[in-house]
């Protein structure tokens, strides 16, 4: 599903809106960082947090419903376990931008060395 954006901007994809969402919050930011060292069950995902269990499961429920994080079966352990294709999306999204923000800037930049220059020509001092 795609949500349409106002007129003249680009279309954003359901999948880019949950991603945002989910690294929102800076305890789901800290799940990831974690899980990135490799799987590990919600109890263990909890242990640095002064939060309770449900409230971390109910984290992990928000980054799985985003794609970030899977849960598999192993008996009776149920690991956690990054999935960063999503963030991909994310990372091509803010790329998109950045490269915007550097040519707004070199244009500015530009702008800023004529402006110098034409003062230069006409004797007038800097402040």
């Amino acid at each position: 599903m795609v949500k349409y954006a106002p007129k003249g901007s680009h279309a954003v994809p359901e999948s880019l809106n949950l991603t945002f969402g989910a690294l929102a919050d800076p305890t789901r930011r800290a799940i990831l960082s974690r899980l990135a060292a490799g799987e590990t069950s919600v109890t263990e995902l909890a242990k640095p947090f002064e939060m309770t269990l449900p409230a971390i499961s109910k984290h992990v429920k928000v980054l799985q419903r985003a794609g970030l994080v899977s849960q598999g079966r192993e008996a009776q352990w149920r690991p956690c376990r990054l999935e960063a294709t999503p963030m991909k999306a994310a990372a091509a999204w803010i790329e998109h931008y950045r490269r915007y923000w550097e040519q707004s800037f070199d244009q500015l930049d530009d702008y800023l060395r004529e402006v110098q220059s034409k003062e230069k020509k006409h004797g007038r001092k800097k402040r």
